[in-house]
């Protein structure tokens, strides 16, 4: 077999910034950012936009976005005249 073929799998601190949550994975991802992990080690630290903890599938949770302003403004700039 070839020598060096698969990345190598690490063990890293997902934080997801959207709402402060970490979690503890493997991933072939690496991060010059280290954290204390709660069992005492140092693990590299991989930032993400959104997880499972922000995630309105999972969690319930529809974000409301500003969409009367967007509809306002679509009305007034392309409405009948």
């Amino acid at each position: 077999m070839k020598q060096n073929l698969h990345p190598k799998v690490n063990t890293v601190v997902f934080k997801d910034i959207s709402c402060d949550y970490m979690f503890l994975g493997t991933s072939t991802l690496h991060s010059s950012e280290m954290v204390k992990w709660e069992d005492g080690k140092e693990y590299p630290l991989v930032k993400v936009e959104i997880s499972s903890a922000s995630h309105p599938f999972f969690t319930g949770k529809q974000r409301v976005m500003d969409t009367e302003g967007r509809i306002d403004r679509f009305k007034k700039r392309y409405g009948k005249k």
